[in-house]
C-alpha cells in the first residue's frame, strides 16, 4: 500500500475493486459451511459434518480475503479475518468463523448453548485500493484500512453504519484501533485505503429454508 492524501485526486474505478461475484446459491452454501464450522468449533456437532461440507468447493477455489461477525442477540460475540486472500474462499470462511469463535482476544470462546443466538454475518472483501481524496470516501459502503510502523488495522463498512461516522470519524477509529494516534491518517507516513464487500448471513443454526 502507497502514501495517499493527494489533494484534488480521485479514486480510480471502482468496479476493479469490487469482490469477485457471489450470487445467492453459492451464499446460501457458504452460509452451510459456516454453520457446520461454528457447530465443529463448539463440540456441537462432529468433525465428519465439517469434513462433508467441504467435500464440493465453493468460488471456483479462488483464493479470498474474508472476515467473520459472530452476534448474540444483536451484540458483538467475535469478528475475525484476514486481509490477504491466501486461501480459496470456503477455506477462507471455515478459518474466520473458527477463530472468530474461539480465537478473538476481546471474548470468551463461545460455547454451544448459546448457538440460537449467535447470528453470522459473512463479508468477503474486495481489493483495497489507496484512499487519494478523503472525500470520495463514501461511509457505510467503503471500508478502511490503515498501516503505519507495521501497525495495521481494518473496521468494516457497517461499522460506519452502525455508530453514524461520517469518513473523518471512521479514520480517526480505525487509527486508534491500530495504537495509533487519532488524526494519523493525516500524515503521509501513513498508508490508508479503502475497499468494499460483499456480505451476507444468518443464524448459526440452520432454519428450514437453508
Amino acid at each position: 500500500m502507497q502514501d495517499v492524501l493527494m489533494p484534488g485526486l480521485r479514486l480510480p474505478p471502482r468496479d476493479t475493486t469490487l469482490p469477485q461475484d457471489i450470487l445467492p446459491d453459492m451464499q446460501q452454501r457458504l452460509l452451510q459451511l459456516a454453520q457446520a464450522a461454528l457447530a465443529v468449533a463448539v463440540d456441537a456437532a462432529n468433525a465428519p459434518t465439517l469434513g462433508r461440507a467441504l467435500e464440493t468447493p465453493l468460488g471456483g477455489g479462488e483464493p479470498a480475503a474474508v472476515f467473520v461477525t459472530l452476534t448474540e442477540d444483536g451484540a458483538l460475540r467475535g469478528c475475525i479475518g484476514t486481509l490477504e486472500p491466501d486461501r480459496p474462499l470456503s477455506e477462507a470462511v471455515v478459518a474466520s468463523v473458527i477463530n472468530a469463535a474461539l480465537g478473538d482476544p476481546r471474548f470468551r470462546p463461545i460455547t454451544a448453548g448459546e448457538l440460537p443466538a449467535i447470528h453470522i454475518e459473512i463479508s468477503v472483501l474486495g481489493r483495497p485500493v489507496p484512499i487519494v481524496d478523503p472525500d470520495a470516501f463514501q461511509p457505510g459502503v467503503d471500508g478502511v484500512i490503515v498501516e503505519r510502523n507495521g501497525r495495521r488495522a481494518l473496521l468494516l463498512p457497517e461499522v460506519a453504519t452502525e455508530f453514524e461516522w461520517q469518513a473523518s470519524q471512521m479514520f480517526d477509529a480505525v487509527c486508534r484501533k491500530a495504537g495509533l494516534r487519532t488524526g494519523a491518517w493525516h500524515d503521509q507516513q501513513t498508508s490508508l485505503c479503502s475497499f468494499r464487500t460483499i456480505r451476507f448471513g444468518g443464524p448459526a443454526i440452520p432454519t428450514d429454508e437453508n
